[in-house]
Protein backbone atom coordinates (compact mmCIF):
# COMPACT_ATOMS: atom_id res chain seq x y z
CA UNK A 1 0.00 0.00 0.00
CA UNK A 2 2.68 2.30 1.35
CA UNK A 3 4.66 1.93 -2.57
CA UNK A 4 1.02 1.97 -4.26
CA UNK A 5 0.90 5.30 -2.52
CA UNK A 6 4.21 6.57 -3.51
CA UNK A 7 4.04 5.73 -7.01
CA UNK A 8 0.60 7.82 -7.03
CA UNK A 9 2.23 11.38 -7.41
CA UNK A 10 1.23 13.03 -10.58
CA UNK A 11 3.71 15.56 -11.99
CA UNK A 12 4.64 16.63 -15.44
CA UNK A 13 7.96 18.34 -16.49
CA UNK A 14 7.57 21.65 -18.88
CA UNK A 15 10.44 23.07 -20.53
CA UNK A 16 12.18 26.72 -18.92
CA UNK A 17 14.59 27.51 -21.84
CA UNK A 18 15.62 27.04 -25.69
CA UNK A 19 19.21 26.08 -24.79
CA UNK A 20 18.01 24.32 -20.89
CA UNK A 21 16.10 23.95 -17.79
CA UNK A 22 12.56 22.60 -17.01
CA UNK A 23 10.15 22.67 -14.05
CA UNK A 24 8.81 19.68 -12.15
CA UNK A 25 5.78 20.56 -10.56
CA UNK A 26 3.26 18.37 -8.85
CA UNK A 27 6.26 16.18 -7.16
CA UNK A 28 6.52 16.61 -3.53
CA UNK A 29 10.22 15.39 -2.54
CA UNK A 30 9.92 15.06 0.90
CA UNK A 31 8.27 12.08 0.55
CA UNK A 32 10.49 8.85 -0.12
CA UNK A 33 9.78 8.73 -3.82
CA UNK A 34 9.72 5.07 -5.79
CA UNK A 35 12.74 4.55 -7.89
CA UNK A 36 10.40 4.17 -11.25
CA UNK A 37 9.70 8.42 -10.60
CA UNK A 38 13.93 9.09 -9.82
CA UNK A 39 14.68 7.44 -12.40
CA UNK A 40 11.70 9.28 -14.49
CA UNK A 41 13.45 12.57 -13.44
CA UNK A 42 16.72 11.99 -13.81
CA UNK A 43 16.17 11.20 -17.25
CA UNK A 44 14.70 14.98 -17.34
CA UNK A 45 17.50 15.97 -15.88
CA UNK A 46 19.80 14.60 -18.16
CA UNK A 47 17.69 15.97 -21.06
CA UNK A 48 17.86 19.55 -19.43
CA UNK A 49 20.73 19.97 -17.35
CA UNK A 50 18.83 22.17 -14.83
CA UNK A 51 15.84 21.04 -13.47
CA UNK A 52 14.13 22.67 -11.20
CA UNK A 53 11.67 21.27 -8.60
CA UNK A 54 8.94 23.67 -7.49
CA UNK A 55 6.96 24.60 -4.32
CA UNK A 56 9.41 22.16 -2.37
CA UNK A 57 9.21 22.33 1.84
CA UNK A 58 11.88 20.01 2.78
CA UNK A 59 14.19 19.91 6.01
CA UNK A 60 17.87 19.38 5.80
CA UNK A 61 17.40 15.61 6.87
CA UNK A 62 15.25 15.54 3.42
CA UNK A 63 16.75 17.56 1.47
CA UNK A 64 20.23 15.40 1.98
CA UNK A 65 18.36 12.31 1.68
CA UNK A 66 17.12 12.87 -1.80
CA UNK A 67 20.43 14.02 -2.59
CA UNK A 68 21.76 10.60 -1.62
CA UNK A 69 19.35 8.93 -3.84
CA UNK A 70 21.08 10.80 -6.82
CA UNK A 71 25.00 9.59 -5.56
CA UNK A 72 27.28 10.27 -2.50
CA UNK A 73 27.20 13.35 -0.96
CA UNK A 74 30.71 15.88 -1.04
CA UNK A 75 31.67 18.30 1.44
CA UNK A 76 32.97 21.31 1.07
CA UNK A 77 36.62 22.15 1.63
CA UNK A 78 34.97 25.53 3.01
CA UNK A 79 33.55 24.45 6.83
CA UNK A 80 32.49 28.31 8.09
CA UNK A 81 29.81 27.91 6.10
CA UNK A 82 28.19 24.18 6.39
CA UNK A 83 24.86 24.11 7.92
CA UNK A 84 25.15 23.32 12.08
CA UNK A 85 24.66 19.60 12.55
CA UNK A 86 24.19 18.89 8.72
CA UNK A 87 28.62 18.98 7.34
CA UNK A 88 26.92 17.74 3.77
CA UNK A 89 24.61 21.15 3.78
CA UNK A 90 26.62 24.29 2.61
CA UNK A 91 24.66 27.48 3.81
CA UNK A 92 24.34 30.50 1.26
CA UNK A 93 23.31 33.66 1.99
CA UNK A 94 23.84 36.87 2.95
CA UNK A 95 21.65 36.97 6.14
CA UNK A 96 23.27 37.62 9.89
CA UNK A 97 22.23 35.79 13.15
CA UNK A 98 21.32 37.55 16.43
CA UNK A 99 25.06 38.22 16.90
CA UNK A 100 25.53 40.06 13.35
CA UNK A 101 27.91 37.05 11.95
CA UNK A 102 26.92 35.64 8.32
CA UNK A 103 25.28 32.28 8.30
CA UNK A 104 26.28 31.46 4.90
CA UNK A 105 28.33 32.63 1.98
CA UNK A 106 27.57 35.29 0.65
CA UNK A 107 29.66 35.59 -2.77
CA UNK A 108 29.25 32.51 -3.89
CA UNK A 109 28.94 32.05 -7.47
CA UNK A 110 30.06 35.57 -8.72
CA UNK A 111 32.58 34.29 -11.17
CA UNK A 112 31.12 32.14 -13.97
CA UNK A 113 32.63 28.16 -12.84
CA UNK A 114 31.49 24.33 -12.36
CA UNK A 115 30.93 23.24 -8.85
CA UNK A 116 34.17 21.22 -7.86
CA UNK A 117 35.97 20.88 -11.32
CA UNK A 118 39.16 21.44 -8.80
CA UNK A 119 38.34 18.15 -7.90
CA UNK A 120 40.14 14.66 -8.74
CA UNK A 121 36.72 13.57 -9.39
CA UNK A 122 34.19 16.82 -9.77
CA UNK A 123 30.30 17.29 -8.73
CA UNK A 124 27.90 15.02 -10.68
CA UNK A 125 25.47 17.65 -9.85
CA UNK A 126 24.51 20.52 -7.34
CA UNK A 127 21.28 20.79 -5.31
CA UNK A 128 20.16 24.30 -4.29
CA UNK A 129 16.84 24.75 -2.21
CA UNK A 130 15.67 28.60 -1.63
CA UNK A 131 14.17 29.13 1.73
CA UNK A 132 14.19 33.16 1.03
CA UNK A 133 14.45 35.07 -2.20
CA UNK A 134 15.06 38.95 -2.47
CA UNK A 135 12.83 41.33 -4.52
CA UNK A 136 12.54 44.53 -5.84
CA UNK A 137 10.36 47.06 -4.53
CA UNK A 138 8.08 46.18 -7.79
CA UNK A 139 7.89 42.18 -6.56
CA UNK A 140 10.64 41.09 -9.14
CA UNK A 141 12.64 38.36 -7.77
CA UNK A 142 16.31 39.35 -7.70
CA UNK A 143 19.30 36.89 -7.21
CA UNK A 144 18.99 35.46 -10.38
CA UNK A 145 21.36 32.50 -11.90
CA UNK A 146 22.82 32.15 -14.85
CA UNK A 147 23.45 28.61 -16.56
CA UNK A 148 25.60 27.68 -20.11
CA UNK A 149 24.50 24.64 -21.76
CA UNK A 150 28.45 23.11 -22.12
CA UNK A 151 27.15 20.61 -24.88
CA UNK A 152 25.88 22.83 -27.20
CA UNK A 153 29.04 25.04 -26.85
CA UNK A 154 31.29 22.33 -27.65
CA UNK A 155 28.65 20.99 -30.55
CA UNK A 156 28.91 24.42 -32.25
CA UNK A 157 32.74 25.46 -31.97
CA UNK A 158 34.32 26.25 -34.76
CA UNK A 159 35.74 23.79 -36.41
CA UNK A 160 39.55 25.49 -36.26
CA UNK A 161 39.23 25.72 -32.48
CA UNK A 162 37.51 22.05 -32.28
CA UNK A 163 41.02 21.09 -33.63
CA UNK A 164 42.70 23.09 -31.67
CA UNK A 165 41.80 21.99 -28.47
CA UNK A 166 41.87 18.06 -29.61
CA UNK A 167 43.38 15.98 -27.26
CA UNK A 168 44.59 18.98 -24.55
CA UNK A 169 43.97 19.30 -20.58
CA UNK A 170 43.89 22.43 -18.49
CA UNK A 171 44.67 22.54 -15.24
CA UNK A 172 42.08 23.54 -12.44
CA UNK A 173 42.48 25.98 -9.37
CA UNK A 174 40.52 25.77 -6.39
CA UNK A 175 42.94 28.19 -5.27
CA UNK A 176 42.14 30.27 -8.56
CA UNK A 177 38.24 30.84 -7.75
CA UNK A 178 39.50 31.56 -3.85
CA UNK A 179 41.76 34.63 -4.85
CA UNK A 180 39.25 35.72 -6.97
CA UNK A 181 36.52 36.08 -4.48
CA UNK A 182 38.91 37.20 -1.73
CA UNK A 183 39.92 39.97 -4.27
CA UNK A 184 36.40 41.29 -3.73
CA UNK A 185 36.93 42.44 -0.70
CA UNK A 186 38.44 45.55 -1.72
CA UNK A 187 35.16 46.51 -2.29
CA UNK A 188 33.52 45.17 1.07
CA UNK A 189 31.97 42.63 -0.40
CA UNK A 190 33.60 39.31 0.26
CA UNK A 191 33.14 36.98 3.47
CA UNK A 192 34.82 33.84 2.05
CA UNK A 193 37.09 32.64 5.63
CA UNK A 194 40.64 31.84 4.73
CA UNK A 195 41.96 28.51 4.16
CA UNK A 196 44.28 26.66 6.30
CA UNK A 197 47.49 24.86 5.26
CA UNK A 198 45.87 21.51 5.70
CA UNK A 199 42.73 22.45 3.86
CA UNK A 200 44.90 23.65 1.10
CA UNK A 201 46.03 20.31 0.68
CA UNK A 202 42.83 18.19 0.56
CA UNK A 203 42.36 20.32 -2.91
CA UNK A 204 45.50 20.42 -5.03
CA UNK A 205 45.04 21.40 -8.90
CA UNK A 206 44.03 18.79 -10.90
CA UNK A 207 44.56 18.13 -14.42
CA UNK A 208 40.88 17.87 -17.00
CA UNK A 209 40.68 17.42 -20.68
CA UNK A 210 39.23 20.41 -22.16
CA UNK A 211 36.79 18.17 -24.22
CA UNK A 212 35.36 15.40 -21.97
CA UNK A 213 32.94 12.93 -22.34
CA UNK A 214 29.54 13.69 -20.21
CA UNK A 215 30.26 10.60 -17.40
CA UNK A 216 26.23 9.50 -17.68
CA UNK A 217 25.36 10.13 -21.30
CA UNK A 218 28.76 10.19 -23.07
CA UNK A 219 28.27 13.51 -25.06
CA UNK A 220 30.79 15.60 -25.70
CA UNK A 221 31.22 18.66 -23.38
CA UNK A 222 33.42 21.69 -23.25
CA UNK A 223 34.87 21.50 -19.85
CA UNK A 224 37.14 24.84 -18.91
CA UNK A 225 35.38 27.67 -16.94
CA UNK A 226 36.72 31.22 -16.11
CA UNK A 227 36.48 30.65 -12.16
CA UNK A 228 38.50 27.72 -11.75
CA UNK A 229 40.39 27.15 -15.07
CA UNK A 230 43.93 28.54 -14.20
CA UNK A 231 45.99 27.38 -17.49
CA UNK A 232 46.16 24.87 -20.45
CA UNK A 233 48.79 22.02 -20.13
CA UNK A 234 52.40 22.33 -22.19
CA UNK A 235 51.42 26.16 -23.21
CA UNK A 236 53.17 29.20 -22.24
CA UNK A 237 51.13 31.37 -20.35
CA UNK A 238 49.98 33.91 -22.85
CA UNK A 239 49.13 31.32 -25.59
CA UNK A 240 47.19 29.69 -22.71
CA UNK A 241 45.29 32.83 -21.92
CA UNK A 242 44.58 33.90 -25.41
CA UNK A 243 42.83 30.10 -26.34
CA UNK A 244 40.75 29.98 -23.34
CA UNK A 245 39.44 33.63 -23.80
CA UNK A 246 38.32 32.58 -27.11
CA UNK A 247 36.96 28.96 -25.43
CA UNK A 248 35.45 31.68 -22.73
CA UNK A 249 33.98 33.90 -25.60
CA UNK A 250 31.95 31.63 -27.03
CA UNK A 251 30.66 29.57 -24.00
CA UNK A 252 28.96 32.95 -23.10
CA UNK A 253 27.00 33.48 -26.36
CA UNK A 254 23.10 34.58 -25.55
CA UNK A 255 21.73 30.80 -27.33
CA UNK A 256 23.65 28.73 -25.20
CA UNK A 257 22.00 30.41 -21.93
CA UNK A 258 19.11 29.82 -19.36
CA UNK A 259 18.75 32.77 -16.62
CA UNK A 260 16.71 30.78 -13.34
CA UNK A 261 14.72 33.32 -11.52
CA UNK A 262 14.42 31.82 -8.04
CA UNK A 263 11.01 31.27 -6.16
CA UNK A 264 10.85 30.38 -2.28
CA UNK A 265 10.73 26.27 -2.22
CA UNK A 266 12.37 25.46 -5.57
CA UNK A 267 14.74 22.75 -5.71
CA UNK A 268 17.09 23.83 -8.43
CA UNK A 269 18.93 20.90 -9.44
CA UNK A 270 22.12 21.14 -12.22
CA UNK A 271 24.25 19.05 -14.24
CA UNK A 272 28.30 20.35 -13.40
CA UNK A 273 29.39 18.38 -16.35
CA UNK A 274 26.45 19.68 -19.34
CA UNK A 275 26.60 23.45 -17.45
CA UNK A 276 28.49 26.41 -15.79
CA UNK A 277 26.84 28.94 -13.93
CA UNK A 278 27.03 32.69 -12.22
CA UNK A 279 24.78 34.07 -9.52
CA UNK A 280 23.72 37.80 -10.27
CA UNK A 281 24.22 40.12 -6.96
CA UNK A 282 21.45 42.91 -7.30
CA UNK A 283 20.33 42.90 -4.06
CA UNK A 284 21.98 43.35 -0.71
CA UNK A 285 20.73 43.75 3.19
CA UNK A 286 17.75 44.53 3.81
CA UNK A 287 16.91 41.98 0.97
CA UNK A 288 17.68 38.54 2.37
CA UNK A 289 18.69 35.79 0.34
CA UNK A 290 18.78 32.09 2.34
CA UNK A 291 19.61 28.75 0.51
CA UNK A 292 21.24 25.66 1.31
CA UNK A 293 22.70 23.24 -0.78
CA UNK A 294 24.04 19.93 -1.08
CA UNK A 295 26.61 18.36 -3.72
CA UNK A 296 26.54 14.75 -5.35
CA UNK A 297 29.63 13.22 -6.09
CA UNK A 298 30.73 12.93 -9.80
CA UNK A 299 33.23 10.51 -11.77
CA UNK A 300 36.80 11.33 -12.89
CA UNK A 301 36.45 13.21 -16.64
CA UNK A 302 37.86 10.95 -19.41
CA UNK A 303 38.64 12.48 -23.07
CA UNK A 304 35.80 12.31 -25.18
Amino acid sequence: MEEAMKSSQSWACNKLGDALGAEVVGLDLSQNINDETLNKLIDHFHKNAVLVVRDQRLTPEQHIAFSKRIGPLQIHVQKTYHLPGYPEVYSISNCLDENGKPIGLADAGKVWHTDLSYMKEPSRCSLLHALEVPHDDKGVPLGNTEFINTQFAYERLPEDLKQSIKGLKAVHSYQKVYDEIQALKREGAANLMPLTEEQKKTVPPVEHPIVIAHPYTGKPILFVNEGITESIVGMSPDESKKLLARLYAHLKKPEFKYSHSWRVGDLLMWDNFATQHFAVHDYELPRRRRMRRTTVKGAQPAFA
